[in-house]
Order: C-alpha cells, then structure tokens, then sequence
C-alpha cells in the first residue's frame, strides 16, 4: 500500500527544500534545457515556493552562462572539425545568415528561435563580433528571455494551482514539486541522450 501523503505541518519542509534546491535546479535546467525549467521556476515563485528574485536570477544565470561558453568554443575552435562539420548543418547557415544582416537583434532574440538555441551562439563566435559586444548583448538576451519564460509560468501559476487543489486538494504542493522533478528528470535524461549524438547532431 502506499504511505499517506504528507501531513500539512509537514508542508514547511517541503517549501524549505524547494526554497534551498529550487534555484540551483533552475539555473541547471535554464543552461541545458531552457523554457521549462524556467517557467516552472515561475509557476512556484507565484505559490510562494521560491522566492521570484531568486528563480529570475537563476534563469539568467543559467541561460547567460551556457550561450557564452558556447560563444567562446565557436571563437577560440573555429578551425576544428567541431566548428567546420556544424557549420555545414542548416541551422548554422541560418543563424550565419541571420547574424550578418541584423547582428544585435540576432544575440538578444536567438534564444526564441527554433533551432538555434546551441548553433546560435557558436555562430556568433566564428564571427567578428566582439567578446564584450557580445558579453553585453548576451546579458541583456537573457534578462529578456528570463523575464518572458519566468513571467510566463508566474502568470499560468493561479490557473496550474485552481487545477491541482480541485484535484489533489492539500497536495497541491507536493504535485507542483513532482512536477518540476519531472522536469528536472527529462533534463538529466535529455543530457544523457546528448552523449550518444554527434556534437553536430545536437546543432540541428
């Protein structure tokens, strides 16, 4: 049989590890994933179990981080088969194309395009863009594309919940704290799936 469910003063310690953990997942799941570990992170700043400083800064972090250190491989291994083989895929001759005729607005919006969210900033990198041009824009991209992905799940929050206490009433917390380990899991297996593909493939 399964056990009970948690007792409701038990709720406490539940928050007080989601509060702890929560961001750290965050910024993890915003590096290698993206959208959904954010807008998660989002959905339980609005419950009160996060603090929505700490989700926000979190989700830049996360994001900002990898799109740099993907940025400096493109430009410090331009000559190596890594570089060469990528750039002869279709999302890297897009994200060329699109580089050349709007540069600022390809590294603050190549977050929210389809496809280019790892040839993106590796493309940048072959060019002539600059390390701070760059660093500056990178930053800024990532404030935006926090905001919209943290806001979105901080708006979906009230709806997500009214949905979740209609159907686990005092669970609702501990589905919304499985949910976002569900999250965090697919993120684990995704990486993991990433160590059987070719570095090219993962630039599709």
């Amino acid at each position: 049989m399964e056990g009970p469910l948690p007792a409701p003063d038990q709720m406490p310690d539940l928050t007080h590890h989601l509060a702890t953990l929560g961001p750290f997942a965050i910024l993890v799941g915003s590096a290698v994933e993206g959208q959904l570990s954010a807008m998660a992170g989002g959905v339980m700043a609005r419950e009160h179990l996060m603090s929505p400083l700490a989700v926000f800064a979190a989700a830049v972090a996360g994001t900002a981080l990898v799109d740099y250190i993907l940025f400096v491989l493109g430009r410090s291994f331009r000559r190596s088969g890594f570089v060469t083989k990528a750039s002869k895929r279709r999302s890297f001759a897009k994200a060329v194309e699109l580089i050349e005729r709007f540069p600022t607005g390809f590294i603050l919006s190549f977050r929210f395009i389809y496809g280019l969210r790892a040839a993106g900033p590796v493309a940048i990198g072959v060019t002539r863009i600059g390390h701070r041009r760059f660093a500056v824009l990178n930053v800024v991209g990532a404030l935006i594309w926090a905001t919209v992905c943290v806001g979105l799940g901080y708006l979906i929050g009230p709806a997500l919940m009214t949905l979740m206490h209609s159907t686990a009433g005092e669970a609702a917390p501990i589905v919304v704290a499985a949910l976002f380990a569900a999250v965090i899991a697919g993120v684990l297996l995704w990486r993991r799936r990433g160590k059987d593909e070719t570095p090219e493939s993962v630039l599709d």
